[in-house]
């Protein structure tokens, strides 16, 4: 029974958590069981292998630790780096801010390069920053690869044409929270050293695991870095690792057959055709945005996210009224506008295990929101900007065929 009972079901368009789908909630539907089994290592083994396989790697090294995405930022730095390491990161909305936060906590000494909120990393700067370098004092970029509070995703390419074009040896770290397994990421390809994502995003299963994935080089730094880590501590994974049995603390099991039901439902859709998926999501979304004469936080194409959009509502409106609303009417969840964009903005999450015709349930609710509050918008607009382009795109699903 819901806390707040409602008829049907709650249509969640938060850009994370996002909405389960029911082979997840089934295959999670478990009693516990001994982690010490042959069972247990045996489907970690298989875990280890696909997750691979979404972060499009053959070298890397995944982990997957029991925590959030901030303990995977922690997993990321901490293994990798030293106090008084100097970082590079780039503070563009809420979660890279955060980022920022937690590197300074854990007495990094971060260069930060400041961008306006709905405008993406400043690769230029970056780009001064690393020639003028010379002597390698820069041990780390990080960056967010899809920034949800504005709707803003760097292209992760340019960063390593740019290391490899200075020769700077620097890590290459990924906050992969809200692109990986719904956004192009190539972690071979693009030289990232530590890339990580939370299970409650893309991946459509609850809040609880990160997964961090480590190439060589970020393997061979670990052996030397000095921060203080003891629960994300990679060394004694890859001691349990190499035992056969994976685990140096207790698991979540029902996560666990969770993640293995959600990759195969991934690989069933194929991993291209679920980043398609997202591309006709984003695209449609933002045309209905268009349509209902409204402005997106992101301020170039370039940036345009395939999983988030954040958008602006005239000065006379409160958006923080709009998403209240939202839930209390009609059983909609939007994303709040966040630090300097709140009340500004609201924002339409469209990522997951997700189709076209939920997202069209979410910008009719939309559509009498924006009415509710004052806003002249012509009903059916935005979802009729949608209809036609989705119409034209939509393939046949592959499995019915």
């Amino acid at each position: 029974m819901d806390y707040f009972y409602g008829p049907g079901r709650n249509h969640l368009f938060v850009p994370g958590p996002v909405n389960i789908p029911e082979p997840v909630i089934r295959a999670m539907n478990r009693n516990n069981e001994d982690y010490r089994s042959p069972a247990v290592p045996a489907l970690t083994k298989t875990l280890l292998e696909d997750v691979k396989k979404i972060f499009k790697t053959t070298s890397g090294t995944p982990f997957l630790i029991p925590t959030t995405g901030t303990g995977a930022w922690e997993s990321a730095l901490t293994n990798t780096l030293s106090p008084g390491d100097r970082t590079i990161s780039f503070l563009i909305g809420q979660f890279s801010l955060l980022w920022i936060d937690q590197q300074q906590r854990l007495n990094f000494n971060v260069d930060v390069i400041e961008s306006e909120w709905g405008q993406g990393a400043n690769l230029d700067i970056l780009a001064s920053k690393l020639a003028a370098d010379r002597a390698h004092t820069i041990k780390a970029i990080c960056i967010v690869h899809n920034e949800t509070a504005t709707g803003v995703t760097n292209d992760l390419s340019k960063v390593r044409k740019l290391l490899d074009e200075y020769r700077h040896p620097a890590l290459f770290l990924v906050d992969g929270v809200s692109s990986i397994c719904a956004l192009d990421f190539r972690m071979d390809e693009w030289g990232i050293d530590v890339a990580l994502t939370g299970s409650q995003k893309a991946l459509s299963l609850p809040t609880g695991m990160g997964i961090v994935c480590a190439s060589p080089k970020a393997l061979e730094a670990s052996k030397t870095a000095r921060s203080v880590r003891v629960f994300f501590d990679w060394k004694d994974y890859l001691k349990f690792y190499k035992m056969g049995t994976f685990w140096p603390y207790t698991p979540s099991i029902q996560l666990l057959y969770g993640l293995r039901a959600a990759l195969d439902l991934i690989f069933e859709e194929g991993l291209e055709n679920v980043i398609a998926r997202h591309s006709r999501l984003g695209n449609a979304t933002r045309l209905a945005v268009e349509a209902w004469g409204l402005k997106n936080c992101t301020q170039k194409e370039e940036w345009y996210s395939n999983t988030v959009t954040a958008v602006l509502v005239p000065p006379y409106i409160d958006s923080t009224e709009i998403v209240k609303r939202a839930w209390k009417r009609y059983n909609l969840s939007l994303g709040l506008g966040l630090n300097k964009v709140a009340g500004k903005v609201f924002r339409i999450g469209h990522l997951g295990n997700l189709n076209e015709l939920q997202l069209l349930g979410c910008l009719a609710g939309v559509e009498m929101l924006l009415k509710d509050v004052g806003y002249p918008v012509k009903l059916g607009s935005g979802v009729a900007a949608a209809c036609a382009y989705l119409q034209n795109n939509i393939p046949l699903i592959t499995s019915r065929i």
